[in-house]
């Protein structure tokens, strides 16, 4: 074990770029949709339509509040709030209630039980704590085995699970996405928010979106799979010495 474990691992920088690559692309496709979504017009506000299809949901209690930021568009589940960024909340193009759509899908979703919602909701704190964890975890752990204790393998491998926990997280707020997108796209046609232009536009901007969702699922995969190669490579030769 050496200390140019920590910088750049060319084994890292390859086994990665699959999802770099896809991701860049992805974001590309984003911008594209999101510019050319702008320039049709939809028959309410963002806002709007939002309140309209959560209002025909029966969801009269869950608000619509503005946020500040680019693209900050989300749906809190523990307020009931559909948080829509500037542009999406007054804007009434395709985008902006193609968008808007999407997060009150969310809110659907949150609203008949909908099970993958409900393992992702409990599995955010391991997101959100996994990969800190994961890096104390394995700086102490590999600290322990260069030293020769024992203990510094079983703390690593902790660590990993730790990590794993951001893979069960983004793996399954795949078909969460997927499916706030579906309804979004089948509301928006069904009350005639958009008409055919617009719902190719809505089409297009939604399923790009779902290609960031992808990339940034692959690449913590990859990333996952990368550490657990390192640390069994490590293990592993040390059992052989």
């Amino acid at each position: 074990m050496t200390l140019a474990f920590f910088f750049i691992d060319p084994l890292y920088l390859i086994m990665v770029s699959p999802a770099v690559i896809l991701m860049v692309w992805a974001q590309n496709r984003v911008h594209s949709a999101y510019r050319q979504g702008s320039q049709i017009d939809a028959h309410l506000s963002g806002a709007a339509a939002a309140r309209h299809i959560l209002d025909r949901a029966g969801l009269h209690d869950v608000e619509i509040e503005e946020s500040s930021g680019f693209m900050s568009d989300h749906y809190d589940p523990r307020h009931r709030v559909v948080r829509l960024s500037r542009d999406v909340y007054h804007s009434s193009s395709a985008t902006a209630v193609g968008i808007a759509a999407h997060e009150s899908g969310h809110a659907l979703q949150h609203a008949h039980g909908y099970a993958p919602l409900a393992i992702r909701n409990t599995a955010v704190p391991a997101a959100q704590f996994g990969p800190g964890l994961f890096a104390v975890l394995f700086i102490v752990g590999l600290i322990l085995a260069s030293m020769r204790i024992a203990l510094g393998e079983p703390i690593m491998y902790l660590g990993l699970a730790c990590y794993g926990g951001l893979v069960v997280f983004q793996i399954v707020n795949l078909p969460v996405e997927f499916n706030a997108s579906t309804r979004a796209k089948a509301l928006l046609s069904e009350y005639r928010i958009v008409d055919d232009q617009g719902a190719a536009a809505v089409k297009n901007v939604l399923d790009a979106a779902a290609w960031t969702y992808v990339a940034a699922t692959l690449q913590t995969l990859l990333t996952f799979l990368y550490y657990a190669i390192r640390i069994l490579g490590m293990f592993g030769g040390n059992r052989d010495e």
